[in-house]
């Protein structure tokens, strides 16, 4: 019989919570210690209206999940205001951490944790979705192994549509929560782009970015933003707004010397993969070539994230990302959002 690993979750508010719930309640390998959520009334909203959480213990105060020896690791969901802090209490109290992107505002707190986790020898996974996406993982192979030859140029696109406020949806991914975030729709989005670029890239030595609001919906808020990343030879470019028609054309590009691999959109189902080969090699043929993708939805990708995480601190395996790559974006993002000159 596998010993089950005992996972809580702390908060429910990040748009990704009722998901990594999902996937640990699935999980054969996983038992679920219960949830914590410090804030009374979105308790007894999810309680009365979720039906993810059903039938989960719910803690009356944090000391008594925290301080639970039982309890391997903790999913940290909180909102992206709050989450750094509830990250630092779980690293504090000894156990490993999935925590839902991105981590946070402040660097020196983020380095901190870092460093206490290494400490403790305790794994900090980010909740960044797209590591665990079949089309993300063989373009960036090809990226990394040199396939596409000297990769001069990255361009993503990820735009979305986010409602105005709370009253709008039953989620916080919302323009007013958003706007508490100095680089609004990059802060909030822009990791899952750049866990892809600095894994392929490195860390680039100038970031320059564009945060504007275009829509006057909400004014403080950056609704329309560019984060440019230099490297030694290469360009990334990433660009994000809020106001995109439904279904958005989301899309990822890699240029390298040699050849050209598009993730075509959308991302969410996997679709296919445009690449063009200067000349024949891999098994595919010289020019263009379609490779179409199997249909894979986020849920699946984050069944594979708890996968990883939890082989992960089993010591079954080495982590998908060390933990220097982990501060790694997020300084980059912070650099581009004005959180790290």
């Amino acid at each position: 019989m596998i010993n089950k690993v005992r996972i809580a979750q702390y908060s429910t508010k990040h748009g990704h919570a009722g998901s990594k719930m999902d996937a640990m309640r699935k999980n054969a390998e996983v038992e679920v210690a219960g949830v914590y959520e410090p804030d009374p009334e979105r308790r007894r909203q999810v309680q009365a209206n979720d039906p993810t959480y059903r039938d989960l213990h719910w803690y009356n105060n944090v000391e008594e999940m925290l301080n639970d020896p039982t309890i391997v690791a903790v999913a940290s969901e909180g909102l992206n205001r709050e989450s750094l802090d509830h990250t630092e209490a779980i690293i504090q109290a000894g156990k490993h951490c999935w925590y839902d992107k991105p981590a946070g505002d402040n660097w020196q707190q983020w380095q901190r944790i870092i460093a206490l986790a290494e400490e403790k020898n305790l794994q900090v996974q980010m909740g960044y979705m797209f590591r665990y996406h079949i089309g993300f993982q063989q373009v960036t192979e090809w990226a990394r192994t040199g396939f596409l030859g000297d990769v001069f140029s990255v361009r993503a696109h990820m735009s979305t549509w986010i409602p105005y406020a709370r009253g709008d949806n039953l989620g916080y991914n919302t323009r007013d929560t958003i706007a508490y975030h100095k680089g609004g729709l990059l802060f909030d989005l822009g990791g899952h782009m750049l866990d892809q670029i600095c894994w392929m890239l490195g860390r680039p030595h100038r970031v320059t970015s564009f945060l504007r609001n275009d829509t006057g919906i909400v004014p403080e808020l950056a609704d329309n933003t560019l984060g440019v990343f230099e490297f030694e030879r290469a360009f990334a470019m990433v660009d994000i707004a809020a106001m995109e028609t439904r279904p958005m054309a989301r899309r990822f590009e890699i240029y390298g010397t040699k050849g050209s691999a598009i993730l075509v959109e959308p991302f969410e189902p996997a679709n296919a993969i445009r690449l063009c080969l200067e000349e024949a090699a891999g098994g595919y043929e010289k020019g263009v070539n379609t490779i179409q993708l199997r249909q894979q939805q986020r849920d699946e990708a984050h069944e594979l994230e708890l996968k990883s995480f939890v082989a992960t601190i089993r010591g079954e395996q080495a982590p998908d990302r060390p933990l220097s790559h982990e501060l790694l974006v997020q300084e980059t993002l912070l650099r581009a959002t004005g959180g790290v000159e």
